[in-house]
């Protein structure tokens, strides 16, 4: 078959073949970031316009973009609803932007570790990703400033809040300076942020597209960790100078985000029902983690560190003696557990083994422990082994 160049750079995705072997009831998952199908809210459907079922705008139901306009807002992203798409999740902005900007031999900056699927999505498409490391409190920035000065890329995919994997939240001094760089630079900004939401505490930073004086943003979230992801209902928000780019890359691709899943996430945003259901979802979350942190103190101790994360669903381990976690995955469904090695998440996999990405929300704390300790037997035999 002639295919396109691009297809021997495509990659399949390691969560989705990890969740596709744990579908028995009997495994317990720490590997997808799934959000608890306890919390999902009962939806109703019953006053949906009949049109809904018509084709729509490419940019999305106007109420909808004005509902996101008038949220970012008050994030401190300043827009207009003409500045909002309306896309079919979150992954669709990075294909989009991919699709504008990379073409083989593109350099990309990328947090290191960074959300695999952008990684992915970036490297289909040929980009040379620069890696900047991150700290507790965000990436270090004389790494930044010299990945900024001796390269050019043509754009910073940047996760400042809860990051994915790390868990990672951008301390306000490390968001002024990151903007202050990529101002000085020129550099656009691709700030992603589907875990906002999800804070256990009463921070609540401004994105660093609202920082920003000079350099181009697109700034993109979704409704999938806080309402439905079944309803694969995200957005963007672009600087003028970007929209259009961006708004032609979605008729392209699909005409338009569906109607019925737009609707539904208009009945939700911004209503004090949907206050009250982040708030129910932050308890619930909390206590998930809480009894993670509990279990991972208990059996995990003399193995790995970790930072207890604010917010988001997962917890980032480093283990103490580095082992490529991707040959835990065999012995650790062997024991009815699965999680999600820490190496696909870097750009030089083979350079940065012994991590692991546990989701807390998905399995209920009564059977956490149990899974927690059968992961850490699986770990320490293969450290011991390592070690001999």
């Amino acid at each position: 078959m002639a295919f396109s160049e691009r297809i021997d750079r495509l990659k399949s995705s390691l969560i989705r073949e990890i969740l596709a072997a744990a579908q028995r009831p009997e495994v317990m998952s720490f590997a997808g970031g799934l959000p608890a199908a306890a919390m999902l809210p009962h939806a109703e459907w019953a006053d949906m316009p009949v049109d809904m079922g018509q084709y729509g705008m490419s940019e999305g139901e106007p109420a909808l973009r004005e509902a996101i306009a008038a949220e970012a807002r008050e994030r401190g992203v300043p827009c207009s609803a003409e500045q909002v798409l309306i896309v079919s999740g979150s992954q669709q902005t990075l294909d989009l932007a991919a699709k504008l900007f990379i073409d083989p031999g593109t350099e990309v900056l990328l947090e290191a570790p960074t959300y695999l699927a952008a990684l992915q999505t970036f490297q289909l498409f040929g980009a040379d990703c620069l890696a900047v490391p991150q700290e507790d409190d965000g990436p270090q920035l004389q790494a930044l400033r010299e990945r900024l000065a001796h390269h050019k890329p043509a754009f910073a995919y940047l996760i400042p809040t809860f990051q994915n994997p790390s868990g990672v939240r951008y301390s306000e001094e490390k968001r002024d300076a990151v903007a202050a760089l990529l101002d000085e630079f020129g550099v656009t900004l691709i700030e992603d942020e589907p875990y906002r939401e999800l804070v256990f505490d009463d921070e609540l930073a401004r994105p660093i597209a609202g920082r920003l004086r000079s350099a181009s943003w697109i700034y993109t979230g979704t409704v999938s960790k806080t309402l439905m992801p079944g309803l694969r209902v995200g957005y963007l928000i672009a600087t003028p100078d970007l929209f259009p780019y961006m708004l032609r890359l979605k008729q392209s691709a699909d005409l338009h985000t569906n109607r019925v899943g737009q609707w539904q996430a208009l009945q939700w945003l911004g209503s004090e029902r949907y206050r009250e259901h982040l708030a129910a979802l932050r308890s619930f979350y909390r206590l998930r983690r809480d009894a993670m942190q509990a279990a991972l103190s208990e059996h995990f101790a003399d193995l790995a560190q970790w930072q207890l994360p604010q917010g988001g669903l997962f917890f980032w381990l480093k283990l103490n003696q580095p082992v490529d976690t991707r040959t835990l995955l065999e012995p650790a469904l062997a024991e009815d557990v699965v999680f999600m090695p820490g190496e696909p998440f870097f750009m030089n996999p083979d350079c940065n083994l012994g991590y692991l990405r546990l989701n807390f929300s998905h399995v209920a704390p009564e059977r956490l422990a149990e899974g927690i300790r059968r992961l850490a037997t699986v770990v320490r035999q293969a450290t011991t082994a390592e070690a001999a």
